[in-house]
């Protein structure tokens, strides 16, 4: 059985949330966190993305930069990490299929991200007979829930950022859960213009599983106090 495993909600850098970064340390500390998972689109891509970019947009190289600085402040945060690859995070390698260029010759999502050896990507994690993965595929209120019925087990995602929650499902011979553990986007980034019409807003959060895969938590990100902690690395 594994300890306390916190959860990153997907940061879609350089467009995080202000304060984000340093809500989910003060959690993780809070909880006693031993692992933790990034459930994916740890980067935005914006400026590769097959639909049409905000006008003023940063080209790929300016963004990527910017990006590449804000994982680095998440390493030096966070030493250790297991991220699942979200359809944000695959945008270059789509783009190469797109072009025919062979994956020989591209380089890991590691390589990418100058990633310390700590940080690790996978499609899937599974600890505790939890199962965590983005969510790419499935949408809506409902996401997280009917991804953990589809897969048979208790499962984490994010991608859809204004569902943040739990949901547990039993049977006479079990119980599993699905959680949505939110995001920790800037919704006014140019990057997320296109919400700005929604009526449903991203619920800024991060998760927390326990009891050996048996106890999810979402916990939201009070907005209103964005506090940089003294004892956190921003550097």
């Amino acid at each position: 059985m594994s300890g306390v495993i916190g959860i990153i909600g997907d940061t879609h850098e350089p467009f995080c949330e202000e304060g984000y970064r340093d809500f989910c340390y003060d959690i993780f500390n809070k909880y006693k966190v031993e692992e933790i998972i990034h459930i994916g689109d740890e980067v935005d891509n914006h400026a590769l993305s097959y639909h049409e970019s905000s006008a003023g947009a940063m080209d790929a190289l300016k963004e990527a930069e910017l990006a590449q600085n804000a994982m680095d402040k998440w390493y030096k945060t966070f030493p250790n990490v297991k991220v699942c690859v979200g359809n944000h995070s695959a945008l270059p390698f789509r783009k190469a299929t797109s072009s025919g260029l062979p994956k020989r010759f591209l380089k890991s999502y590691e390589e990418i991200w100058h990633a310390p050896e700590g940080w690790r990507w996978k499609l899937q994690w599974e600890i505790d007979e939890v199962l965590y993965e983005h969510g790419t595929g499935n949408t809506g209120q409902n996401a997280a829930r009917n991804r953990a019925i589809t897969n048979r087990q208790s499962t984490v995602i994010g991608h859809s950022h204004s569902f943040g929650g739990v949901s547990y499902m039993a049977s006479r011979k079990d119980m599993i859960f699905g959680m949505n553990v939110g995001c920790g986007i800037d919704v006014n980034s140019y990057a997320f213009a296109y919400g700005k019409q929604f009526t449903k807003k991203p619920t800024i959060g991060c998760g927390i599983v326990a009891e050996g895969g048996r106890l999810a938590i979402f916990i939201p990100m009070d907005l209103g106090r964005k506090v940089v902690l003294k004892t956190s690395p921003n550097t």
